[in-house]
């Protein structure tokens, strides 16, 4: 229809559309203001003078400047009931969106504690479960900044099923996308699963807490006393559980360690991790690791000299580096390619494996394995840790899933072995038997069942006992025994590791094997998946 067969009405509302779109215009502006207002200026200041930075400042700190796009600022709740209807702030408790790290696509949701002390309703959960859909869908990393008081008591029911809204879709997005969690606030009762569920933890120190049950209800039910840095500060579980994997000092350096663990993962389980052109030499001697390994077996070192040297420029971002530290896990670069390290820690514990060290190593090694990142292991180890402690509390079982989590995986696997290497322990550190790619072995390995003292006395325990000399006959032994086996070549000989090389040839022997396994390719039964001993 033209204009001239338009009805009068329509032409009168058309001929001056200007005031119209004002109108829209300032209305909408106003609304926004709200959404950007919410809480008011008094609970900012209550945020920042308990240290912490307000949902939105987090997100501008974390996302790349100006790449922040929102969704969702006009929501609001439709609840009622104890009041709650007389206050309907928009965008309710939380800012979602997506932008930038470092130019590549991330999604967010920041809880906001200025408003209904950010927790978490209906709408809220909405919110949240539309951008963990849109970051399955597009392949992109989800990342949570959470600060909740946890359930909105007044929606009951609703607050809860929104609980397990998110908690489904983080089950469905593990090993698809990565998913980050930094815990910058309280973090209490069901909230808590969410993170937990997620790739990597972090946390603040003395502004974050996580627990099922708080101080106040601890001590009614069992009568125990203890503050809420003790049960749920960020050192505790960085320390003592294990729940996160990162402690940081404040939310500017916690949001600054995001962005740098994202320079070494992939958006999405189908692209490579990525690459930065080096600037340490691919090729070059590693000299100062020549002096490194003790004379006498039973003395330390510190295998983050061997990570340092051997790495490019240096770098090492350790992941649990305040848990289980007689195992370390962590993202470094050889050659400019993001690998996952696995190393035994011979200054804690002499480097046995123990429980927690041994889910702490798998957990790391299967996230590695669904993000496409190579491993290499460091292995110096004498065995499991003995101890009824350790037996009762199912060292078989745990220890079982970091012998899983290596067989399991089928990204490009190095293992270098420093010095010794006994018995089961040997093996479950991505040994040639459970089909690592490469093998190294430094001239000081000892790969063997036992060490030299435990084997003679096994072996020769009645030629002891029947020496005119027991003592002397041991010592003899043992020299015997150390000769023979506690040296790489028997197991050089039989193929076990592929070369014995000087401790200064490691990167440029890793940089070329890693080279030739860029391309590797390894297809796994059909299954709908394996049985990890959890």
């Amino acid at each position: 229809m033209s204009s001239q067969e338009r009805p009068e009405a329509d032409l009168q509302a058309s001929a001056s559309p200007t005031t119209s779109i004002q109108g829209h215009q300032a209305h909408l502006d106003a609304l926004r203001d709200e959404a950007l207002g919410a809480g008011g200026e008094k609970a900012i200041e209550r945020q920042h003078e308990r240290g912490k930075l307000t949902a939105r400042e987090r997100i501008d700190k974390l996302l790349d400047a100006d790449s922040f796009v929102e969704t969702d600022m006009l929501v609001r709740h439709r609840s009622h009931g104890f009041g709650i209807e007389d206050r309907r702030p928009y965008g309710d408790a939380v800012v979602t969106g997506w932008g930038t790290i470092d130019g590549r696509k991330v999604f967010v949701f920041a809880q906001d504690f200025k408003v209904f002390g950010g927790s978490l309703g209906e709408v809220m959960a909405e919110k949240i479960c539309k951008i963990m859909d849109l970051a399955l869908e597009t392949g992109a990393p989800v990342i949570g900044l959470n600060d909740s008081g946890g359930a909105r008591i007044q929606e009951g029911p609703a607050s809860l099923a929104g609980y397990g809204y998110i908690f489904d879709r983080n089950v469905r997005s593990s090993g698809v996308i990565p998913q980050i969690s930094a815990v910058m606030g309280p973090c209490a009762g069901g909230a808590v699963y969410s993170p937990a569920m997620t790739d990597f933890v972090f946390m603040v120190s003395e502004t974050s807490h996580m627990f099922i049950t708080g101080p106040e209800v601890i001590k009614t039910v069992t009568g125990e006393e203890v503050t809420h840095e003790e049960l749920g500060g960020a050192m505790s579980h960085g320390s003592k559980s294990g729940v996160s994997h990162f402690v940081t000092g404040t939310d500017e350096d916690c949001l600054k360690q995001i962005r740098y663990l994202l320079s070494f993962i992939p958006s999405n389980n189908f692209e490579s991790p990525p690459y930065f052109p080096p600037t340490d030499d691919p090729m070059r001697s590693c000299d100062e690791l020549l002096d490194l390994i003790p004379d006498s077996p039973n003395q330390p070192y510190d295998m983050h000299q061997v990570i340092g040297s051997i790495f490019d420029d240096g770098e090492f971002f350790e992941v649990h580096q305040h848990w289980a530290q007689n195992i370390l896990c962590g993202f470094t670069r050889l050659a400019g390619h993001p690998v996952g390290v696995v190393a035994n820690q011979p200054q804690v514990l002499a480097g046995t494996l123990d429980i927690t060290s041994s889910t702490k190593g798998a957990r790391f090694v299967r996230f590695c394995d669904a993000f496409n990142i190579p491993l290499v292991a460091f292995v110096d180890v004498p065995g499991f840790l003995p101890g009824t402690e350790q037996e009762y509390s199912g060292i078989i079982r745990h220890g079982a899933k970091l012998l899983y989590a290596f067989s399991e995986a089928t990204v490009p696997r190095m293992t270098v072995i420093t010095r010794k290497a006994y018995g089961g322990a040997y093996v479950v550190m991505n040994s040639k038997h459970i089909r690592a790619d490469v093998s190294f072995a430094w001239p000081t390995a000892e790969i063997a069942v036992m060490g030299a003292e435990g084997a003679v006395n096994v072996i020769h325990r009645r030629a002891i006992t029947d020496a005119d000399d027991p003592e002397a006959r041991r010592a003899e032994l043992i020299s015997d025994y150390t000769e023979r086996f506690s040296n790489p070549y028997i197991a050089a000989e039989r193929g076990y590791v592929d070369d014995v090389i000087e401790p200064q040839q490691t990167r440029r022997r890793l940089v070329q094997s890693l080279e030739m396994l860029r391309s590797k390719r390894e297809t796994i039964p059909q299954r709908k998946h394996g049985n990890i001993p959890l």
